[in-house]
């Protein structure tokens, strides 16, 4: 890896740790990363960390190799307006929209200002992962402790910060198990913390079924999401402008060309993007 991406690594890095106020926070929030390897990442003795530790921090705090910059779109400002609804009265609110439409990269923006914190759920998670997961997002270690203690932590823990808020992205990806000990989540963190929780229209279809089927729980998880659900609108053809315009695309066959390729997905729209630029510059290098 070369000297210029470590030393972008660690400009990202800093600001990572600053968000947890502590380096031993901070090395308690990322896998498999201890506080001395950080240490040595911050003070620039790089000499004994190979590549790989490199990249897996980079990837755990966030970092970008090659610098893609999220203008701000329709989906950023309803979301915006959403959290801020959401932090201030300490509410929980679901949050759906599709694939592609920004919503996880801005969640990640976000989560990087002072008391958030992001849970992206997988298929696989049990209550003891869930609790894990979001220990550490706190920047706390389990060292052998058991769900119940766990969960006093996480409470006591957000219980001390002024107005935390934590985003749970993909619920839809929950088990029914772990969609009830949300209820008891919620329970325990009512007008103390906000929650966002954010999956495509499956998750909503899921919640409806649920209820009418009477199923066990999804009554008092309805309830809790204030019977409701935010609908994001989709990404528009001036939003893929903006975000072309800010990664210095300007020309409008160009940009044409990428909103009709995109089908409204913003992973197309990068793909695409990219693959213009790297091409471009390709080109000014005599490189076929």
């Amino acid at each position: 890896m070369e000297t210029i991406q470590k030393k972008q690594i660690t400009e990202t890095l800093s600001a990572y740790i600053d968000r947890y106020g502590s380096q031993n926070k901070a090395a308690n929030s990322l896998k498999n990363v201890s506080s001395a390897t950080l240490s040595q990442m911050m003070n620039g003795n790089w000499e004994l960390i190979n590549d790989d530790m490199w990249r897996n921090v980079a990837a755990q705090i966030g970092h970008q190799f090659e610098k893609w910059i999220y203008a701000e779109i329709s989906t950023t400002r309803q979301l915006k307006m959403i959290l801020t609804d959401s932090k201030e009265n300490h509410l929980v609110s679901s949050v759906l929209g599709d694939a592609g439409t920004g919503k996880t990269e801005f969640l990640k923006l976000i989560s990087k200002e002072k008391n958030s914190y992001l849970l992206k759920c997988s298929e696989y998670w049990n209550k003891k992962q869930f609790a894990i997961e979001l220990l550490q997002s706190l920047g706390k270690e389990p060292d052998g402790m058991n769900i119940n203690r766990m969960m006093q932590e996480i409470i006591a823990t957000l219980k001390r910060q002024v107005d935390p808020i934590i985003y749970i992205d993909e619920v839809d990806k929950l088990s029914d198990e772990l969609l009830y000990f949300f209820i008891t989540l919620y329970n325990e963190l009512e007008d103390y913390c906000s929650i966002i929780l954010t999956s495509t229209s499956y998750f909503k279809k899921r919640i409806e079924n649920g209820v009418a089927k009477n199923k066990k729980g999804f009554r008092e998880i309805w309830s809790r999401l204030g019977r409701k659900f935010i609908e994001l609108t989709g990404i528009t053809a001036n939003d893929i402008t903006a975000i072309c315009v800010a990664n210095g695309i300007s020309e409008n066959k160009i940009i044409s060309e990428i909103i009709e390729d995109s089908e409204g997905d913003l992973r197309r729209v990068k793909k695409k993007a990219q693959s213009y630029k790297r091409s471009k510059r390709n080109k000014e290098k005599g490189i076929n």
